[in-house]
């Protein structure tokens, strides 16, 4: 089969596109004919080399953790999937033609493969860091760096939930915010003064990684209600860092929930053939996404 590998790490022109050998779904797993993969900032945090402190990778290595596809092999003791049944769900090197998923559900009716692939990892981190910020209906939480996949997330489930949210974002993407239903500002001089006159600031998310922590804590008034996604440094200041994975098949589960009653859509803002996951990282590592990025395979 096809796939994405890289053999040192780097930046983007590492990765190639290689035959390999075909996966199989051992117990407990199953394997999809992908059809869409999923580009998250962590795919290419690891391909830097990022996590190697915390998470060591051997090399080579594939890259990719979501993706949707076509059920073709079904591990021992899986049941209640087939082969033929469309699914999304989470596993490893899921740039490729094939690969095994650890996580899924069935995809949700009038779904697409390239939707789909979207939704496993930004949906599970946004029902974590939700929970870990402790915020409830009534209260007011603050999202910086509100329009990629995570954010989109968050702000659909918080309305969801009755919690308000401010959501900061470049000038192009306020309409997007406030029709997610966020009271929406843009970031950069003065942003801290225009989240003030918002309301007063519950809990506080970080998705963007732009050194924001310490605004983020004066504005809360309390580190330990602001949880950061990309900012390793963020304990330093007496905030948290989230970047273990939490309960992945209830996640995917409360994700075909809210896909199916309408109340979680997240748009694909670009497709990229598998040749070009250089160019998906590429644009994903730029930031200002609207909603997310995949791979077609």
């Amino acid at each position: 089969m096809k796939m994405v590998s890289f053999a040192e790490f780097g930046g983007p022109d590492v990765l190639q596109l290689i035959d390999a050998e075909e996966p199989h779904a051992g117990p407990g797993r199953i394997r999809v004919a992908v059809r869409a993969a999923g580009v998250n900032p962590v795919d290419w945090r690891i391909r830097e080399g990022q996590f190697q402190k915390v998470r060591p990778i051997e090399l080579p290595a594939g890259v990719g953790q979501d993706a949707s596809g076509v059920v073709d092999e079904v591990g021992e003791g899986v049941e209640g999937v087939e082969a033929g049944d469309h699914v999304f769900g989470r596993g490893s090197s899921t740039y490729g033609e094939f690969a095994v998923l650890s996580a899924w559900s069935r995809m949700p009716e009038g779904l697409t493969f390239e939707e789909a692939a979207g939704y496993p990892s930004v949906v599970e981190t946004a029902l974590r860091i939700i929970r870990e910020a402790g915020v409830r209906s009534g209260q007011m939480l603050l999202v910086s760096g509100a329009s990629g996949g995570v954010g989109s997330a968050v702000l659909q489930i918080a309305r969801d939930r009755g919690i308000t949210v401010i959501g900061t974002a470049g000038a192009a993407n306020q309409d997007y915010l406030r029709g997610l239903g966020a009271l929406a500002t843009t970031y950069g001089e003065g942003w801290v003064e225009r989240v003030r006159r918002l309301g007063r600031v519950d809990a506080a998310l970080d998705l963007a990684g732009s050194g924001v922590i310490r605004e983020l804590v004066e504005l809360t008034g309390d580190p330990r209600k602001v949880i950061s996604i990309a900012d390793l440094g963020a304990p330093e200041l007496g905030a948290r860092y989230s970047g273990v994975t939490g309960d992945v098949p209830r996640a995917l589960a409360e994700a075909a929930d809210l896909i199916s009653r309408g109340k979680l859509h997240i748009p694909v803002e670009k497709s990229y053939p598998l040749a070009e996951a250089a160019a998906a990282h590429v644009d994903s590592r730029a930031g200002h996404t609207r909603g997310r990025r995949v791979l077609v395979v």
